[in-house]
C-alpha cells in the first residue's frame, strides 16, 4: 500500500478525482488547500502514477481499509431549500420537502460538494420555471439537469465536451445529453441556461450563453471565484448580457445574466 500526494486546481479537481478512481485507488483524502492523497494497493505502479498525476510525493502506507476510511468523510449534505445529497452506499431518507438525489462521489464531475455546485443548486431553486426549457451545459456528472428536472424544468439538455461525462450523466440525468457545446445549440431554446465551468470558458462561450436564452431567460454562470468575476462579468456584457444578481460562497461565486433588450430602431 502506498499513497501518491497530488496538487489538484479548483476546477480540474472532479476530473481528477474520476481519473483516480478509474486507475483503481483503493481511497482518497482531500486537504484544505485542495491537495489530494490517494491510496494504492500495488507498489509496482508508484513510477508510472507518479508520472501520470505529476505526483508532489509519495510515501508508504500501514494496511489498511482505506475504502471504509474514505467513505466515512462523505456524508449526507442538505443544499438550500429543496436537495438532498445522499452518497450511493447510504439509504438516508430525504426530510420533506426535499428530493433525495444521489451521487457517487468516485464518478466525479460534480458532486454536489463542491461550493460552485452548492451556489449552482442553490440558483436553480431560484430561476428554474416549471416546464421552462433548461440548458445544462458543461453537464460532468449531470446533477444540475437532475435538480432542474425535479424542480419541474421541461424540457432539459444537458452538453458536455466530455464523452465520459455524457455517459456518466446519460445514465444518471432525466436529461437529454449529447456531446458537444452550447455552440452546437440554436438560438432562444432555453429559458434558463447554466454553465459551471472555468471562467475562461465562460468568457470564451458567452456569446453562445446569451443567444440561447429565450427573451426573458437567464444564464446562470459558476466555476470561478470572487478574484475572477470581474473577468467574467467583463465577457458577458461585451456580449449583450447584464449582470442583475451575484451570490458567494466563501471564496466562489454565481452570475445570474440576462440578455440586455436591444435599443429600438
Amino acid at each position: 500500500m502506498f499513497s501518491i500526494e497530488i496538487e489538484a486546481l479548483p476546477d480540474e479537481k472532479d476530473l481528477l478525482v474520476a481519473e483516480l478512481w478509474e486507475e483503481g485507488c483503493a481511497g482518497i483524502s482531500e486537504f484544505e488547500d485542495g491537495r489530494l492523497r490517494a491510496f494504492f494497493e500495488d507498489l509496482s505502479r508508484r513510477g508510472s502514477l507518479i508520472q501520470k498525476f505529476h505526483a508532489a510525493s509519495w510515501r508508504e502506507e500501514a494496511e489498511q481499509d482505506w475504502v471504509a476510511i474514505s467513505r466515512a468523510g462523505w456524508e449526507p449534505l442538505a443544499i438550500g431549500e429543496r436537495f438532498f445529497l445522499v452518497p450511493d452506499w447510504r439509504d438516508d431518507p430525504a426530510p420533506p420537502g426535499r428530493f433525495r438525489i444521489v451521487v457517487n462521489p468516485g464518478m466525479a464531475f460534480g458532486t454536489g460538494i463542491h461550493e460552485t455546485t452548492r451556489l449552482c443548486l442553490e440558483a436553480l431553486e431560484a430561476y428554474v420555471r416549471p416546464s421552462g426549457p433548461l440548458l445544462d451545459v458543461g453537464t460532468g456528472s449531470g446533477i444540475l439537469a437532475r435538480a432542474a428536472a425535479l424542480l419541474g424544468a421541461a424540457p432539459v439538455w444537458a452538453c458536455d465536451i466530455d464523452p465520459l461525462a455524457v455517459e456518466i450523466a446519460k445514465a444518471t440525468a432525466s436529461a437529454a445529453v449529447f456531446v458537444g457545446s452550447v455552440e452546437a445549440v440554436r438560438s432562444g431554446v432555453a429559458a434558463v441556461t447554466v454553465a459551471n465551468i472555468s471562467p475562461e470558458v465562460i468568457a470564451a462561450l458567452a456569446p453562445a450563453l446569451l443567444r440561447s436564452l429565450l427573451p426573458d431567460g437567464v444564464a446562470l454562470v459558476s466555476g470561478f471565484e470572487r478574484a475572477e468575476v470581474a473577468f467574467v462579468r467583463e465577457a458577458l456584457e461585451r456580449n449583450g448580457g447584464h449582470v442583475h444578481e451575484s451570490r458567494y460562497k466563501a471564496t466562489w461565486a454565481l452570475l445570474a445574466v440576462t440578455r440586455t433588450p436591444a435599443a429600438p430602431e
